[in-house]
């Protein structure tokens, strides 16, 4: 069977042609991206690099399962960090050497407020570690999901929006703890449950947001060979 007829064909409604003046505000080279088949399913996660026009290439931070040769259509979806919004794009995508692929007939489709990630959804414990202020040492948490942009904790320890701390989780048992500096975004009393915080990641560099994203997408194919 062949990918196209796999996943399906393009939707009718053409996307907007990129605006090159706003190239800088909404796509750019950089930017960090998931890449998904027309019918949603989840391919891999990449850097967006050599933006030129509506041409680029992905640098894929994941692994794939994909053994396409000839060129299909994809849908992006990127996180702008210039104006924190979610960028939301079609191409059409054909393997390159190393993890690389081209990116032709980039167009823009929507931007919005949402959240730009994949989000795995997890119930697994983890420690939350404040080097300063009262709520200073390691305490124990539970997180409830994670993205390579951030994650959501439940904790009974008050924290506050802008408090920082290490956040150490073990996604799979056969990989390393992986650790976070996170920043709280958001509080949500639970009553007698506690609270849930959701936070962002500080500080990533590219080898981080690369084991990150493998660990996620390792557990989450685990997952999904359980259900």
């Amino acid at each position: 069977m062949k990918f196209f007829k796999l996943f399906g064909k393009k939707t009718d409604a053409p996307p907007q042609e990129i605006d090159h003046d706003e190239d800088e505000l909404e796509i750019y080279s950089g930017m960090r991206v998931e890449v998904t088949a027309p019918d949603g399913r989840m391919l891999f996660v990449a850097k967006l690099i050599g933006l030129h026009g509506n041409q680029a290439e992905l640098h894929q931070y994941s692994e794939t399962d994909i053994s396409q040769e000839e060129p299909f259509p994809v849908r992006i979806r990127g996180y702008s960090d210039h104006n924190r919004k979610a960028v939301y794009m079609e191409g059409v995508i054909a393997p390159l050497l190393q993890k690389k692929w081209s990116v032709t007939e980039l167009k823009v489709c929507h931007v919005g407020n949402d959240r730009a990630f994949f989000r795995l959804d997890t119930n697994l414990d983890a420690t939350a570690t404040m080097f300063s202020g009262l709520a200073m040492g390691e305490k124990q948490c539970k997180l409830l999901n994670i993205s390579i942009g951030g994650a959501s904790i439940r904790s009974e320890h008050r924290y506050y929006v802008g408090d920082k701390f290490l956040l150490k989780v073990r996604l799979l048992e056969d990989r390393p703890e992986s650790a976070m500096f996170s920043q709280v975004m958001r509080v949500i009393e639970k009553g007698d449950a506690g609270f849930e915080y959701g936070c962002r990641f500080l500080e990533l560099t590219d080898a981080d947001q690369e084991q990150i994203t493998q660990n996620i997408f390792a557990a989450q194919r685990k997952k999904m060979g359980r259900s």
